[in-house]
């Protein structure tokens, strides 16, 4: 019974999980309008939004314009409720499951929104960050202190990282949103496994990246391509022209054009927005949420497996 309830309720999580990959990087609402189809828009009734086998019976289409529909969406459902069964055999019925489980509804999220836009949004990272040291509290004053000392020592930690990459290499070497995703899991597992979660989100993520650019020639998952309008010079405004060959363009200084500064803050704002990640880029925040996960269930099974000092490094402190 405890399984079936356990699953259940991880199918139905994910099915929610599917809403908000979708719909966060958006700046949409997760609450309303109802699921619908991406592709034309058909708000699924209730029979068409039952997890996994909803997909399953419409044979990976929408019923309304016969469009395919993604994988993804039975895949999250799916998998959300296998880390479900895994936090509630790792834990039991007990304060540290609730935890556990909403650690897995925020990385999630995070894992898949990173993979496909390479953002991690504060709308999830910054609430999870404020989630992780509250559920500490029915652990005792002792897991609170740990808590919060993880979320600022994890924030402090990639926020030197990236301070030095960009001192070394004259660029970002590290997503903005990864010091607030290693708070976000320092918060919940605490500082004493910063170690192993950097250790092994490190060594795993460098294993794969080289694996695919050997045989893929690209690290990374592709950026995604430039829309039209990206691409094609907007018209101009009726009434105004535009300077021809030979005459002589607006004055550079003219009433209402930005300043020296804001045209600083614009080409900063321009070059983050024209940013694309190159053949050897990954994103970090999956291999990060990955590592969370292997240490908090598989921790104390590594701890008695492995000599010291391996226990620290891939286990995190008992």
């Amino acid at each position: 019974m405890a399984v079936t309830v356990i699953v259940v309720l991880g199918l139905l999580f994910g099915s929610f999980l599917n809403v908000v990959i979708a719909r966060v990087p958006a700046d949409e609402s997760i609450v309303h309008p109802r699921s619908r189809c991406p592709k034309c828009g058909h708000q699924l009734a209730w029979y068409e939004n039952i997890p996994v086998l909803s997909w399953l019976a419409l044979r990976g289409r929408c019923s309304s314009c016969g469009q395919s529909i993604s994988w993804r969406y039975p895949l999250i459902e799916l998998l959300t409720a296998l880390l479900f069964l895994a936090c509630q055999r790792r834990f039991g019925w007990t304060p540290e499951l609730v935890a556990a489980l909403v650690m897995v509804l925020l990385l999630v999220p995070l894992s898949f929104i990173d993979l496909e836009h390479w953002i991690l949004p504060h709308q999830l990272t910054w609430p999870g960050i404020a989630a992780g040291v509250v559920l500490s509290a029915p652990m005792g004053l002792d897991r609170v202190r740990d808590s919060i000392i993880g979320a600022v020592a994890g924030f402090l930690v990639f926020w030197f990282m990236e301070w030095l990459g960009e001192k070394i290499f004259k660029k970002e070497a590290l997503g903005a949103g990864d010091k607030d995703l290693l708070a976000l899991i320092g918060a919940f597992l605490t500082w004493k496994s910063l170690l192993a979660v950097i250790f092994l989100s490190s060594l795993q993520g460098a294993v794969v990246g080289s694996l695919l650019l050997l045989f893929r020639g690209r690290a990374g998952p592709a950026p995604e391509p430039e829309s039209e309008s990206a691409t094609t010079p907007p018209p101009s405004a009726p009434g105004t022209e535009t300077a021809s060959a030979g005459e002589p363009g607006p004055a550079p200084e003219q009433v209402g054009a930005p300043s020296a500064g804001n045209r600083e803050e614009e080409e900063d704002e321009d070059e983050e927005d024209d940013w694309e990640p190159g053949p050897t880029s990954i994103p970090f925040g999956p291999w990060l949420s990955v590592a969370a996960l292997e240490v908090m269930l598989l921790g104390p099974w590594l701890r008695e497996v492995l000599p010291v000092p391996l226990d620290l490094l891939l286990a995190g402190a008992p």
